[in-house]
């Protein structure tokens, strides 16, 4: 089959995106943030800073009867040395809420990091294009969601037909969390646990999921505090344990300053606040978490908890501690804040899952494993009378 020319041109502009908070611009385009640059200057954090440059959950949607499209972006990829490579970044095509296509970009920078040292070596890559064709004929809707584990710099989109943004509006969904809503070892971005649960409850995700990044941040609260948002949730706790963050005088304090700014600016928002997945090296083990080094030698990707149990006794935080202390304190709260809720992470998978569906690297869900927390966070949340219930026209 020819290929279809693509006469039409259109430059990745705001109005195309969902779930992108800013875009910079760049030599070649735009390059998709999460957190506004005002955020990123007070983390100045190189893993906080490559987490938020990648766009879990950020798509293009716009209408078109274009039945050719092609992406052209430049890619930057992250790996370490001694590790397994990871998966390259997948861009998925949904067409009219249906899968219709996937792909990578052939080329892209990649850049080394040694966890040692923290020293990145920087191979420098090119613009590349990731191309659909054979789309149905005639208008659709149509989303391009981005990788979720890569950072991309968009710089056009062409067809073989005009294309107009989106008129489609949907109950917007704000999530924080950790590496885990990111989507890490998710195999596509519309895979992630996040993507799963919004495609089901029919909302428009908004993912503020950083890899080793859900720390309490205040900054993350007060940008989730400036974005609008009909939904809320927030998914405390393995960061806090793995990078053995704050003890639990602090710990308290911290949730209860993070809720407090959130409802600076969403008073009467339904709010979900959920604690962590079972994670059995960290269940009653404090962190820091650290990699497997015996695993690495043999190729493979683990995790392990390194703190003391008996640590626990001076405040080190562990998953079972924090989950009886989020439940406390929601609890707490709800009396003056009906909109207020609590999940019980567990729910979403515990002992069963784990006995089923092991965590590959000892810390993340893999790709069915995301599947299911996806399902079963729509089931608690979003269906009706459910803490997140959206609003229905």
């Amino acid at each position: 089959m020819t290929a279809r020319l693509l006469q039409h041109t259109t430059p990745v502009t705001a109005d195309l995106l969902r779930g992108a908070p800013e875009l910079e611009q760049t030599p070649s385009g735009v390059r998709v943030h999460r957190l506004p640059a005002w955020a990123r200057t007070q983390a100045a954090d190189p893993q906080l800073a490559m987490a938020e440059s990648q766009p879990s959950g950020v798509r293009l949607a716009f209408t078109t009867a274009a039945t050719s499209i092609e992406l052209r972006a430049l890619a930057t990829r992250f790996g370490f040395r001694g590790a397994p490579a990871r998966p390259l970044g997948v861009f998925d095509l949904v067409v009219d809420g249906r899968p219709a296509g996937h792909g990578s970009l052939a080329a892209a920078t990649v850049v080394t990091i040694d966890m040692a040292t923290g020293a990145r070596e920087v191979e420098q890559g090119g613009v590349d294009g990731v191309r659909f064709d054979e789309l149905p004929d005639g208008e659709k809707s149509v989303e391009l969601w981005l990788p979720h584990n890569e950072t991309v710099e968009l710089v056009e989109l062409r067809t073989d037909a005009p294309v107009r943004p989106s008129p489609e509006r949907r109950p917007v969904w704000l999530h924080h969390g950790s590496s885990i809503s990111q989507g890490s070892n998710a195999v596509r971005p519309t895979g992630t646990w996040p993507a799963v649960a919004a495609a089901l409850g029919g909302v428009d995700l908004v993912n503020l999921g950083f890899g080793g990044s859900a720390l309490l941040d205040p900054f993350t609260a007060r940008v989730m505090r400036d974005t609008s948002a009909d939904l809320i949730s927030l998914k405390i706790g393995i960061n806090i344990v793995n990078a053995d963050l704050m003890r639990l005088r602090a710990f308290g304090p911290a949730v209860h300053g993070f809720l407090d700014t959130v409802r600076d600016g969403h008073p009467d928002t339904p709010l979900l606040v959920v604690s962590p997945i079972l994670c059995p090296i960290h269940e009653d083990t404090p962190g820091p978490g650290a990699f497997d080094t015996a695993a690495l030698a043999e190729g493979q990707l683990r995790f392990r908890a390194t703190g003391d149990p008996a640590e626990r006794a001076a405040g080190k935080l562990t998953l079972t501690v924090i989950r009886e202390h989020l439940a406390r304190i929601v609890a707490e709260r709800a009396g003056d804040d009906p909109n207020l809720h609590h999940l019980d992470g567990r729910a979403l998978y515990g002992p069963a899952d784990a006995d089923e569906l092991p965590l590959p690297d000892r810390l993340h869900p893999d790709d069915a494993t995301h599947r299911r927390i996806g399902e079963r966070f729509a089931a608690l949340a979003f269906a009706e009378a459910a803490p997140l219930a959206p609003p229905r026209s």
